[in-house]
């Protein structure tokens, strides 16, 4: 379990004083996440979502937090930040900065149907759209240069194989992201992170519901082609060969489209959107496995899958984006 600072119930009922959320019913340690300490916090007034964040700091945290406020207001269904007596939506536990926000309802699914592909290519799309009005901005903090910094410190643990296709990758990226292509793709805040664990659902497999989007703490201003990358990259591929189940892949594109049509720059630039999702996941689980923090229990992602997607990217069997009929 990913809990990196624990909470006791006496720090939890301290730390309710400051809202007008209830009295403690229960806390328990959520087991995911990498970056963050998060436990479910029932109250007498409902139920919650309690986040102690390890690596953001408070000069960062007001994007995200912000940013789910804003969403929340306009309909789209994600975790609301809960405001402190104080008018805070973020405070301190232990020295390091919290914030609690709604639960939704529903858990997420494993094993997608294209039903549940079209709902999350949907509210993607949904989300981009009410975000384009959001006044704050923040890069993303695992964007290209992130990658420039990170990989080599990577060097040493990988294969010469392996050092040969992630610096190559790199190198593509650094190029491309200079390019007047890349500077044309509609920008905005996004996810950076929607895997299918990060949607929930509510009714049955055959008939989903939305319940919502959850951890928001990866997102930044970023193409949106580049949420949708990391997106497809997980909801819609064979797991043990990177490839894309096509089924899948076209009823979540065809969805979002149907929202926010893609560009003729999106279009063009799809194939190297898609390495450069594949290569952010493949760098990160190799830091993660690697250089891992200090945790009381952490289970670090295996790096070879999206070392498999990325090799599967660039063999060149993609799907295209929708195109837009006049």
């Amino acid at each position: 379990m990913a809990v990196f600072t624990p909470v006791s119930e006496a720090d939890a009922e301290t730390l309710l004083t400051q809202f007008n959320l209830g009295k403690l019913v229960s806390l328990r340690g959520i087991t995911a996440g990498i970056e963050n300490t998060n436990y479910f916090l029932s109250t007498t007034g409902g139920e919650y979502v309690l986040t102690v964040f390890e690596v953001l700091t408070f000069e960062q945290l007001p994007f995200y937090i912000e940013l789910m406020h804003h969403l929340a207001e306009r309909h789209i269904p994600v975790p609301e930040p809960q405001t402190s007596k104080q008018g805070r939506r973020l405070t301190t536990l232990h020295g390091k900065p919290c914030a609690i926000v709604t639960r939704l309802s529903g858990g997420y699914e494993p094993d997608p149907s294209e039903r549940h592909c079209r709902l999350a290519g949907q509210t993607l799309a949904q989300t981009h759209l009410a975000g384009a009005s959001f006044p704050m901005h923040q890069p993303n903090l695992r964007g290209l240069s992130w990658w420039q910094e990170t990989i080599p410190k990577l060097l040493t643990f990988l294969t010469p194989v392996q050092n040969t296709l992630i610096q190559t990758v790199l190198k593509e990226q650094s190029e491309f992201a200079q390019t007047e292509l890349y500077q044309s793709l509609p920008y905005g805040p996004a996810h950076c992170d929607l895997f299918r664990d990060n949607v929930l659902f509510d009714g049955t497999y055959e008939q989903p519901r939305m319940g919502g989007l959850i951890d928001f703490y990866f997102a930044g201003c970023d193409t949106w082609l580049f949420d949708v990358a990391v997106s497809i990259n997980d909801w819609c591929i064979h797991r043990n060969t990177g490839e894309f189940d096509m089924g899948k892949t076209t009823a979540w594109l065809q969805a979002y489209a149907e929202i926010r049509p893609f560009t003729e720059a999106e279009q063009h630039a799809w194939p190297l959107v898609l390495q450069a999702a594949a290569l952010r996941f493949w760098v990160s689980r190799l830091y993660d496995y690697f250089l891992p923090r200090p945790a009381q229990t952490l289970k670090p992602h295996d790096p070879r899958h999206f070392e498999i997607v990325l090799q599967a990217r660039r063999n060149g069997n993609n799907p295209e984006l929708p195109k837009v009929t006049t």
